[in-house]
């Protein structure tokens, strides 16, 4: 849409700087040359782009960049993109896996596993929210140590374990009211939710996850290797 690459080229260009506010609807409409039911068209999608963000009585602004995230360690990615990884923990326990846990840590219902759910931030802001599962006959006494940042480099520090490899499934979601609110956003906002599932070098599923991202401050990268045509 020409309207969208314009704005978007301004952005990009740092002619509308990060905080900036949008000009007025009537001022852009003049300008653009367009009905201001295009410009609203154009607009909506840069939110959805991220690119921008409305509020009700002040109007649009610029937004920043999305936070640009592989598939792995939120502590080690966020690290990575020059920003300060952050968690904080809101439950942490043992457990007998359900049938939903039992089924992607591939165990039988009942088998023990470690439950936690941590909030995980970026620069202060929070980005996700994780729920995961760990069999706890792997890494005995796992939630006595340090929950505060990679528990990738918790496992392979404490327990000597080598993670060989992540599966996952990317669904976008509708963010519910408690989710809304611990991720500091309006409710019924988008999210992107991700399954992962990660394996140890000898083929045994050691975590079972369910993380849900902010749409709107998230772009998940997903990366792998393409063999013959």
């Amino acid at each position: 849409m020409r309207i969208a690459a314009e704005l978007r080229a301004r952005i990009d260009a740092g002619e509308l700087p990060v905080g900036a506010p949008i000009p007025p609807e009537r001022e852009l409409c003049v300008e653009l040359g367009v009905s201001r039911m295009t410009l609203r068209r154009a607009l909506g999608m840069l939110e959805r782009e991220g690119r921008v963000h409305r509020d009700a009585t002040r109007g649009t602004f610029v937004s920043e960049p999305r936070v640009q995230l592989r598939l792995g360690s939120f502590s080690q990615e966020v690290a990575r993109s020059g920003r300060q990884p952050g968690a904080e923990l809101f439950w942490a326990e043992e457990r007998k896996a359900d049938d939903e846990v039992a089924a992607g840590l591939d165990v039988r219902p009942g088998h023990p596993v470690y439950a936690l759910r941590r909030l995980r931030r970026s620069n202060g802001e929070p980005l996700a929210l994780e729920t995961t599962y760990y069999r706890a006959d792997l890494v005995p006494g796992l939630l006595d140590g340090d929950l505060s940042g990679s528990l990738w480099e918790e496992v392979r520090r404490r327990f000597h374990l080598t993670l060989a490899r992540s599966s996952a499934e990317l669904e976008v979601i509708v963010l519910d009211a408690e989710t809304s609110a611990h991720l500091s956003t309006t409710r019924a906002s988008g999210g992107l939710q991700l399954t992962r599932r990660t394996f140890t070098d000898t083929g045994e599923c050691l975590e079972y996850a369910v993380d849900v991202y902010r749409a709107d401050r998230v772009s998940l990268i997903i990366e792998r290797s393409v063999d013959g045509e």
